[in-house]
């Protein structure tokens, strides 16, 4: 049997990686497309996730382009990774006039739940921003070509909290509200494996870095 035919009998794995802690100013904030850089323990929780991430066979690489995530994916490039591919529809979502503004400010401002965050976004509520329907029609296309052009292999997508949720939307076909119920951590991993007619998360919200003071 040809490498390539047994391939396509394999699942392909897609492990989505959210980028490590953002500087101090910035937490709790809807950051978007505000283009920040880690903090000093980001910066440590990326060097510890491409230790973990080392020891996984990682076929492909897709990223974001925003410093955030290529700061976060840096150590593991520079220690024998395949070269990475930038994707600039893996950005984060457009928060619009939420952007830069803690949950509080968007609670007070515009008499909201922040909570419900992505209720609001499914709604289109967030003025000047992107809503669900947009975001998914930038991010679904994207995957797409990801899943066809690496059957049976594994593939790592280094984003934001806010695409892997829409990615696990678009696999589990889930409301995108509904992705609430998962905690997506900064540098934290999740495995989906794609079988013929399901698709299985087999890790969730694995974050290597945990045991940091």
């Amino acid at each position: 049997m040809s490498t390539a035919h047994s391939k396509h009998l394999q699942p392909t794995r897609l492990l989505l990686v959210r980028h490590a802690e953002v500087e101090q100013r910035y937490h709790k904030t809807f950051g978007g497309t505000i283009d920040m850089n880690l903090s000093p323990r980001g910066q440590e929780q990326a060097r510890i996730l491409a230790d973990f991430l080392q020891r996984r066979k990682i076929d492909a690489i897709y990223a974001s382009p925003m410093k955030r995530v290529q700061q976060t994916l840096a150590p593991f490039l520079n220690n024998g990774a395949p070269k990475q591919t930038i994707l600039p529809a893996l950005r984060e979502i457009h928060f619009g006039d939420w952007t830069g503004l803690n949950w509080e400010k968007v609670c007070e401002k515009f008499n909201l739940d922040p909570h419900e965050w992505l209720d609001h976004i499914e709604r289109g509520v967030t003025p000047n921003g992107e809503n669900g329907p947009q975001f998914r029609a930038r991010v679904e296309p994207c995957l797409r070509e990801i899943i066809k052009k690496h059957p049976g292999e594994t593939v790592g997508i280094f984003c934001h909290g806010g695409v892997v949720r829409m990615i696990l939307s678009i696999l589990l076909e889930l409301p995108l509200p509904k992705t609430n119920a998962f905690e997506i951590e900064y540098a934290s991993v999740t495995r989906v494996v794609l079988h013929p007619r399901l698709a299985e998360i087999d890790l969730l919200n694995f974050t290597p870095w945990r045991d940091l003071p």
